[in-house]
């Protein structure tokens, strides 16, 4: 007796449209309609370890967590899902979801990069410069 094959393959997560902005600006860094949805979309921002309770109950204010990167800058790592964030950083268990326009139009230094899915294929990283200018909305 034959048997079938099993042609079951596990489903892959439904992309965020957030992560479908990314996939869209890794083919085309001019798409408007994508920035404009990605600074629509709340990210999770991970809560660094040295926050305080005053900083992490406060609803207007976010404590960034600064990773150094290897020839000297300073990058703050953000997250499209809850996936992406255990791919990258798998010990962190809290975060704030914030949105990305908002914590753009208050972004805070000159030499601050951001970078959104760090380890995924559609990852995207933007100076400070980038940060304010195509994400920051009003």
């Amino acid at each position: 007796m034959d048997t079938p094959l099993n042609n079951h393959h596990p489903t892959a997560p439904t992309a965020t449209p957030a992560q479908e902005a990314l996939d869209t600006l890794a083919a085309n860094t001019d798409d408007t309609a994508a920035l404009d949805t990605l600074a629509a979309s709340d990210v999770l921002v991970p809560v660094p370890d040295d926050a305080t309770d005053a900083d992490i109950a406060d609803p207007h204010a976010v404590a960034l967590p600064v990773l150094d990167q290897p020839g000297g800058g300073q990058v703050v790592p953000v997250f499209t899902s809850e996936l992406e964030l255990a791919e990258l950083l798998p010990s962190v268990s809290r975060y704030r979801l914030v949105p990305l326009g908002a914590l753009a139009s208050q972004w805070p230094s000159d030499d601050l990069a951001l970078t959104i899915d760090a380890a995924s294929p559609h990852g995207l990283t933007l100076t400070s410069e980038g940060v304010r200018t195509l994400l920051a909305r009003p």
